[in-house]
Parts: structure tokens; C-alpha cells; sequence
């Protein structure tokens, strides 16, 4: 896999693009879950930007790099509050697809104020997948780093095999499991799963074992993350376990999300495989002291200043002023 060298200028368009899933959120603290047929005052509410790509998006852009997001909304109020929300963080957003008279996606997200797990509810509403004759291929292949969260699977494929053809790494942010998910794990370097996902594509229940079992062909990279308890990866040598970092947690909404857009931009950086999990681990942790999945997003020395509070590692020392 090619590494990029980060900060060259007029080679790309883009550090990164993101492509897939955008939506509105509306998160509200509760005191608890709820039980049926009752009702409950909201402790906090928020309207904000989401989506695993959206949001991995706006992480990069907080972390310092040139990032575009590709994916599709409809033509509603929901949609011009998506867009608008990217493209105040940076966010290069003139590669979304605008659908006539659909209603754009949206999530009800319920968070326990205890624990800060959440709850989402979620509607495509009525706009179509993104399409393979809606990509541009010179786009696509204007980045150092694609990234996709797979939900438009056949288009996410399309790019994927673009970027590979290209000598573009693609990061595959690999929930669940859907039509074309296998063959599009195929064209992946870096495949971040879900403990769902990894155990259904390799068949292994132990997260260590499907780690493994996932580093195979092009693949250098591969994660099965474990939300609280932090994640495990696997090299050719060894499988690690990577802690979460320990913060107090307001809500875990956007975490995964903001652990894959941290992971790009590691590959971006061309930082070792330990220095990648462990950054992507602070930017998540960091994400979840706030309400939302992008208030939490910390600038690129936010996380390193962390990262030098916390972790024993002395390539963040050595990062001081770089």
C-alpha cells in the first residue's frame, strides 16, 4: 500500500474524500431509557450534522486537512441544513448529489445520561443510493485517501476499484453487512469493522481471530472495534488490544465515526500502525464528551495534546511543532 506524503501541494484535489452517509440528528439526553407508552422531558437537545462519512468528514477537516464529501441528499430543508453544516467546518461539499422532491435522511438519536449510550432511529426518507453514473471518476481519484462507510455499497464499489487503480488507499468504515459489502471489503486496504461485521465476514466470534482472519490480499490494515473497550488490530506479526481511553462520557454518538476519519488521516500522515490506532482512539474518546457526534472533535493539537497527557508513547513528544 502507498503511503501518502501529507502537505503537498497541486498533486490532489483533495487529502480525502469521504463518501456515503449524511443526515440531520436530533439527540436528546434522558435521565433513562424510557419504558412503552410513557413520556419523558429531554435534559438537553441538540439538531445537528451526522452520518458515518459526514462526520468522519468534518473530522478531518478539524484536524487540519483538504477534505471533500461525496454522497446524496434530497432537495428539502433537511438537506440544505446538511450541506450548510459540512461547509462551515471546511468540508468541500460541491460533489453531493441534490435529488428533486425527496425528502432528505434523519435520525432521532436518544442518549442515557448515565452511561451516554445511545439509541438511534433512523430513516433513509426518500432519497435513492447514490448511483455509480453519479460519480466522478476524476474526483474519486483526486485524493490521497478514499474513505467510505459502505452505505451506497455498488457506488462505494465503483470508487473503491477507481482508488485501487489509481494507488489510492481506501478505508472501509464496515458496520454491517450488505448487498456488495463482501466484494467491496475485497478492494479494501484498510478494512475498520465492527465486532457485528468481522464476526459475519470471517466467521470468527473472537474479535483477536477475525482481526487476523481480515488482514488478507491487498489489505494491510484491519480493526474490529469494540466501543468501550477500546478496539484490537492485526499485523502480520502480532495482534494488539488498544484500551479506550478513559473520559467522562457525555454521549457515544459519532464515535466510530470520528475513530475512521482519524484513521484516514493517520494514513494520510503516513504514521506506523500503532501511532494510528492510538491517535483514532483520542479523537474518538475525545468526541464523546460532548452531546453529538462534531461538537466533541478535537483540532489536530487538541488530540495531541491529549495524546501527550496520556499515552506513554514518545512519538507525540516528538511531534511537538511538526
Amino acid at each position: 500500500m502507498q503511503q501518502a506524503s501529507f502537505g503537498e501541494q497541486g498533486m490532489t484535489e483533495f487529502d480525502v474524500i469521504c463518501l456515503g452517509y449524511s443526515a440531520t440528528d436530533y439527540l436528546g439526553i434522558v435521565p433513562h431509557y424510557p419504558e412503552v407508552d410513557t413520556k419523558m422531558e429531554l435534559l438537553q437537545f441538540s439538531k445537528q450534522g451526522g452520518g458515518p462519512a459526514a462526520t468522519a468528514s468534518v473530522t478531518i477537516a478539524r484536524l487540519g486537512a483538504r477534505v471533500a464529501f461525496v454522497g446524496k441528499v434530497g432537495d428539502d430543508d433537511f438537506g440544505q441544513f446538511m450541506i450548510e453544516e459540512l461547509a462551515k467546518e471546511g468540508v468541500d461539499t460541491n460533489n453531493i448529489v441534490i435529488q428533486p422532491n425527496a425528502g432528505s435522511q434523519f435520525a432521532f438519536i436518544v442518549i442515557e445520561r448515565h452511561t451516554g449510550k445511545r439509541t438511534i432511529f433512523w430513516s433513509r426518507s426518500g432519497v435513492a443510493p447514490l448511483q455509480v453514473e453519479e460519480l466522478d471518476k476524476d474526483i474519486i481519484t483526486s485524493c490521497r485517501v478514499l474513505l467510505t462507510d459502505g452505505h451506497d455499497t455498488w457506488a462505494s464499489l465503483q470508487a473503491a476499484i477507481w482508488a485501487n487503480e489509481a494507488g489510492i488507499p481506501v478505508v472501509y468504515d464496515a458496520g454491517s453487512v450488505r448487498e456488495a459489502s463482501i466484494e467491496l471489503a475485497e478492494h479494501t486496504d484498510a478494512l475498520v469493522a465492527s465486532e457485528r461485521f468481522a464476526r459475519e465476514y470471517t466467521g470468527q466470534t473472537d474479535p483477536a481471530k477475525a482481526a487476523q482472519a481480515m488482514l488478507s490480499g491487498r489489505r494491510k490494515y484491519s480493526v474490529v472495534t469494540l466501543g468501550e473497550n477500546g478496539c484490537v488490530y492485526a499485523t502480520q506479526e502480532c495482534v494488539v488490544h488498544q484500551p479506550a481511553f478513559q473520559v467522562d462520557v457525555v454521549d457515544t454518538t459519532g464515535a466510530g465515526d470520528a475513530f475512521h476519519g482519524a484513521f484516514a488521516y493517520g494514513i494520510l500522515r503516513g504514521w506506523s500502525y500503532r501511532e494510528i490506532v492510538e491517535f483514532s482512539s483520542a479523537v474518538a474518546a475525545l468526541k464523546c464528551t460532548k452531546l453529538g457526534g462534531r461538537p466533541g472533535l478535537p483540532t489536530l493539537e487538541g488530540a495531541l495534546s491529549f495524546l501527550r497527557e496520556r499515552s506513554d508513547n514518545p512519538f507525540w513528544l516528538e511531534m511537538a511543532g511538526k
